[in-house]
């Protein structure tokens, strides 16, 4: 009584429920990664993100908004003044602003070869090549011709300008503007020489009907030639001091110039100068420094020294008349100069520079020892008849040094001994070093 009776069931359920426990359930397939990218999420993806602030995005855009902002008030304000302005103010503004832009920029310098029309021309520059270029509306078309010098665009090489003055630097500082002081009193001796350089340079500028009248042509041009020393340069200075015609001097080493055609190109702007300034004298010394004589040779430096002479020897008797140019060219080595460049015709008159006799020397001492204080026991004699190779530059500098050997020992006058100590210095200089009468 105390237990409650059990209900009575259907026989098997027990089995049937522990079937049921064992059997698995249903559950979706799991998807597949294959073609798709993994994705993660979570926490540590999140920690990852680059940190993205506000005030980064702010700036620049107010950075943008402020300089929108001055670009419109400058825009404003240019209208303004624009409308403030007079239309001759506007015009000249202009006009400056135009300037302005071409100034601001380089400009390239060329040669003009060849108009094509008003619009287009030819032009060459010194790289080389020639370009078909146009010239710009403000150019003046009226000094455009060819040959002349213009100012190319350093972009598209436009002609925007004409050099006025196209003559070489380097010509310009070869005319001499102020005359030497040397005169003809000034050199020793030399009588013949000064009179044959007078019938060939100063008398057919000064008086050229004589010449007509005699039914001669006057020389085109003299070389003055001897040991170094004996006066050709001081010759050639006083001709220019003396003659009122334009004096061009030149050194032979400045003709050879670097790049190819330069010399020949100075060569032509030196006699087109001369022809210019006519009557004219050019003084070339040291003409062995592109005179020399031709043989084939591989280098280009010496090609280009031979086209050098070349176009001299063109300039000196080509088609071209020289009319009143003179030439007058100086060396001390006349041996070494090519036959064609001193022949008849060309150089029509060769000078020769002695050393000086006995005669030249007492009037070159008594030229140096004019202005100086001698005392009593110089004898200038002692000097003149010594058996010495004395030039007159030599001589010249005897008489210097021993004017500074005075005055070194504070003396107002120059001893005997001084000129005796300074003809021993200037010989010992003279000869290398090597003491007077050491070998005799």
């Amino acid at each position: 009584m105390g237990n409650a009776p059990s209900l009575p069931g259907k026989p098997g359920d027990g089995k049937k429920d522990q079937k049921d426990k064992n059997k698995k359930k249903w559950e979706p397939p799991v998807p597949t990664q294959i073609g798709r990218k993994k994705r993660r999420g979570g926490p540590d993806t999140a920690a990852k993100l680059p940190a993205i602030f506000p005030t980064t995005r702010c700036r620049l855009k107010l950075l943008k908004q402020e300089r929108v902002k001055d670009f419109l008030l400058m825009e404003e304000e240019f209208i303004m003044n624009q409308e403030r302005l007079k239309p001759q103010d506007k015009r000249k503004q202009e006009e400056r602003s135009h300037v302005e832009d071409f100034r601001g920029s380089p400009m390239t310098v060329g040669s003009l070869e060849e108009i094509i029309s008003d619009q287009n021309a030819i032009v060459s520059t010194t790289s080389g090549p020639e370009y078909y270029v146009s010239i710009l509306s403000f150019v003046d078309k009226d000094a455009l011709v060819p040959g002349c010098s213009v100012l190319l665009h350093h972009k598209h090489l436009s002609v925007i300008g004409v050099l006025a003055d196209d003559v070489d630097p380097m010509v310009s500082v070869m005319k001499l503007e102020k005359a030497p002081t040397e005169s003809y009193a000034d050199i020793g001796g030399l009588d013949q020489q000064i009179q044959e350089i007078k019938e060939s340079v100063e008398l057919p500028l000064t008086h050229p009907e004589l010449y007509e009248e005699m039914g001669i042509k006057p020389p085109k041009g003299v070389i003055l030639y001897g040991v170094p020393g004996t006066g050709k340069t001081l010759l050639a200075k006083a001709v220019a001091n003396q003659t009122s015609a334009t004096f061009l001097r030149i050194v032979g080493s400045e003709l050879i110039q670097k790049y190819l055609g330069d010399g020949p190109k100075l060569v032509r702007e030196l006699f087109r100068v001369a022809e210019e300034n006519a009557p004219s004298i050019v003084f070339i010394d040291e003409i062995d420094a592109v005179g020399t004589k031709r043989y084939e040779s591989q280098s280009g430096g010496e090609r280009e020294i031979q086209r050098t002479m070349l176009e001299l020897l063109n300039q000196l008797d080509g088609f071209d008349s020289r009319g009143d140019v003179k030439v007058i060219m100086a060396t001390n080595r006349i041996e070494s100069l090519d036959p064609a460049l001193i022949r008849p015709g060309r150089i029509d008159r060769k000078i020769e520079f002695p050393m000086p006799d006995v005669k030249t020397k007492r009037r070159i001492f008594n030229i140096h020892t004019s202005r100086m204080t001698l005392a009593d026991d110089v004898d200038l004699e002692e000097f003149v008849m010594a058996k010495d190779d004395l030039s007159g530059a030599d001589i010249k500098a005897v008489c210097t040094e021993a004017g500074l050997l005075a005055l070194r020992e504070r003396r107002m006058k120059v001893m005997g001994e001084d000129f005796r100590k300074a003809k021993e210095k200037v010989l010992y200089r003279k000869n290398e070093g090597t003491p007077e009468g050491l070998y005799l």
